[in-house]
């Protein structure tokens, strides 16, 4: 095993954090660079895949994850998105992404050793390519021309990211594909804002409020985790964090419910 790719399915609200503020959102989620998609880096979900690993007592910890003077023998990447709940007001919610995240899942599926191919389709500006037949899709405000295409190819590449079997059975018929402009717009502006406060323990007044930005349950994302030359068995120590109860805590918000995923495992060549 020298590789493996882990789908994240997000089962509470997600706040990977950052420490810049933007505009009225005083803790909004970190994102790319160059994209402006949410993101959990890769440093948090090392820090969140260390710390499962010293509750449950793992004596290799440092080897597996490394140490501040010494490189651990398992990199983590990044953790992107390729699936964003939108809510839609011609049904229940869709599972909404774009041309450049099924391509860029298809080259980082390369990297970790799997083969993944897709034959993606590209909608205009406006339009959404869905598999079941309907009239016109309304995503939050706006509406978008409908293009009937069969995608369960697509969907079933993404099915193995997913644990839980019976979410799996209903992706096809709620995976919405739009362009890259639109589906920019939802990962920018789509997200939910919380206003959080702290009262005074007396008087009950205001001491603090501000607003925090958060990823909606059933966000996906996949991480890689490569190996280093001959340390492709420390990967299985990783793996067997998960054996029982395959549950990862990233992010910030623990101790009121957030930041809780369901993961899956695939190893290389894993289908």
């Amino acid at each position: 095993m020298k590789n493996a790719v882990i789908g994240l399915l997000a089962e509470t609200s997600l706040h990977p954090g950052t420490e810049q503020s933007t505009g009225v959102v005083d803790l909004p989620v970190a994102r790319e660079s160059s994209t402006g998609y949410p993101v959990i880096v890769g440093s948090s979900l090392k820090g969140a895949l260390k710390d499962l690993a010293r509750q449950k007592e793992i004596l290799n910890i440092n080897e597996i994850f490394g140490e501040q003077n010494n490189a651990g023998a398992v990199a983590v990447t990044d953790a992107r998105l390729l699936l964003l709940p939108v809510r839609s007001l011609t049904g229940h919610f869709k599972w909404v992404t774009c041309p450049y995240l099924l391509e860029r899942y298809m080259r980082d599926s390369k990297l970790a050793g799997r083969k993944v191919s897709l034959d993606i389709p590209v909608p205009e500006k406006e339009h959404a390519v869905v598999t079941e037949n309907m009239d016109g899709l309304f995503l939050e405000e706006l509406s978008f021309e409908v293009t009937q295409q069969d995608i369960t190819n697509i969907a079933e590449a993404i099915q193995p990211l997913i644990c839980h079997s019976f979410v799996r059975e209903r992706l096809a018929s709620q995976l919405v594909i739009l362009c890259d402009d639109d589906f920019q717009y939802y990962a920018s502006y789509g997200l939910q804002v919380n206003a959080r406060n702290k009262l005074d323990e007396v008087t009950k007044t205001s001491e603090n409020l501000w607003y925090e930005e958060t990823l909606p349950p059933d966000s996906l994302f996949y991480a890689l985790l490569i190996t280093r030359p001959n340390k492709e068995n420390a990967l299985q120590g990783v793996k067997e964090l998960f054996n029982g109860r395959p549950y990862l805590q990233v992010g910030g918000n623990e101790t009121v419910g957030q930041g809780w995923c369901a993961v899956q495992w695939l190893g290389e060549g894993e289908v």
